[in-house]
């Protein structure tokens, strides 16, 4: 009876356990799946749109738009919220379903998880959309945004009044539009649905980390493609440079695709064809 009890009480924690969340996109018996890592304060709902059109171009491929830890529906994950914890989150997904990633795309905060994932999840191909391998000082719109939410952390009588909130505070009508997908509604009002401690502990491990490593080393096995937005100064022209330069082994690319940060907004259809025409063949 005691192994019993012990057995239904290690089953109910396992049900217990925060979970990733995640849309599928495609056909369910397509043999190989992207998964699309969002960049912060984003989901992966943001990318459906990209995904839909892919899985049009290229049937025989499915896409899992996946919800990051502490974002989206992907909450209640304990500390501490670093790359290195998202990376495995993604391979206890992959583990978890019958379609593992052949290949792994992450924008902005999401580009470096992809490259972290390449250490426990090595994918065939990696994207790295508008997001540099390189450790900086904590700056640009998303550590601004963060900034801005803790002068506004709610809750808001209505989503209305939070967009206001944040156009007063300078964000432009668009984006606090969107930044209001992330508002639920609870017993107070509306509130964000995410921790911003959370959040200020994944960005500052952002700006901390240096990837490097994982780019230049020759024995490498994964495909990696990093993608500069010309209108964005998230990725500077010499890190362009110096990911061209690390390609020892013949499998780093660099690219620029003309728009600003958000290029599955700013311009979908150059990047919809970059990536279609360069997925590995079946």
């Amino acid at each position: 009876m005691l192994n019993y009890d012990h057995n239904v009480q290690q089953n109910m924690n396992l049900m217990l356990q925060p979970k990733i969340h995640h849309h599928m996109v495609g056909d369910q018996r397509a043999v190989n799946w992207v998964y699309v890592l969002h960049g912060i304060f984003g989901a992966g709902r943001n990318w459906t749109s990209f995904a839909r059109r892919l899985v049009e171009a290229r049937p025989e491929w499915g896409v899992v738009l996946v919800d990051l830890r502490q974002h989206g529906h992907s909450q209640g994950f304990k500390p501490p919220h670093t790359l290195e914890a998202c990376a495995h989150d993604i391979r206890e997904l992959a583990e978890s379903m019958r379609h593992p990633p052949k290949v792994i795309l992450g924008h902005s905060f999401g580009g470096k998880v992809a490259l972290m994932a390449t250490l426990v999840l090595p994918p065939s191909q990696v994207w790295v959309i508008d997001s540099s391998p390189s450790s900086r000082i904590p700056s640009g719109g998303a550590y601004q945004m963060l900034e801005i939410l803790k002068r506004l952390p709610g809750p808001f009588r209505d989503r209305r009044e939070a967009v206001e909130s944040l156009q007063d505070e300078g964000v432009a009508e668009h984006v606090a539009h969107w930044m209001a997908t992330n508002l639920e509604a609870d017993g107070r009002g509306y509130s964000w649905c995410f921790e911003l401690a959370d959040i200020e502990s994944m960005m500052s491990d952002f700006f901390r980390q240096d990837l490097w490593e994982i780019v230049e080393d020759p024995h490498q096995a994964s495909e990696i493609h990093l993608v500069r937005a010309t209108k964005s100064d998230v990725v500077p022209i010499e890190d362009l440079q110096r990911f061209d330069r690390s390609n020892l082994n013949g499998r780093i690319f660099g690219h620029e695709v003309s728009g600003g940060h958000w290029l599955h907004v700013d311009n979908p259809d150059d990047l919809h064809i970059l990536i279609q025409d360069r997925l590995p063949g079946v």
